[in-house]
């Protein structure tokens, strides 16, 4: 028996990236460390917005992997010498990940008050006609 797929339908061709894509959001952690928003700040404009309380722009790495934004954090011990009654600050490393759309680009990042933001921006192409000539044979 053969497994049938979202993108095995014969009116979805070309369509095995996005279910790909599914696939990779489905299989991402759903930790909900750090806390996170996500805004629209504008019609074609995007923000994310993470608790980081804690973290210094030294410890933080933003990247984009295969239309993958990953952040990453991780906090240097300096736990080195003190005794804690209570430790409720937890000083741990994560990895949050966003699948971004086609056309959606980080515009910047930037750090306020404990609170990371990444901007980004969608690029609206252009709606092109293309017409295809019938060649006789």
């Amino acid at each position: 028996m053969t497994k049938l797929t979202f993108a095995a339908h014969p009116f979805l061709l070309g369509f095995d990236q996005l279910e790909r894509l599914v696939e990779r959001t489905a299989k991402s952690g759903h930790d909900g460390y750090p806390p996170f928003n996500i805004e629209q700040t504008s019609e074609h404009a995007f923000r994310i917005t993470l608790a980081v309380a804690g973290f210094r722009e030294d410890d933080l790495a933003i990247t984009v992997e295969d239309r993958q934004l990953v952040i990453r954090g991780k906090q240097a011990d300096d736990s080195d010498g003190r005794v804690f009654l209570h430790r409720g600050i937890a000083a741990r490393a994560f990895q949050k990940s966003f699948v971004l759309a086609e056309g959606v680009e980080v515009a910047g990042a930037g750090m306020e008050n404990g609170l990371l933001h990444i901007d980004l921006k969608r690029s609206v192409p252009e709606a092109v006609v293309q017409t295809i000539r019938i060649a006789r044979k």
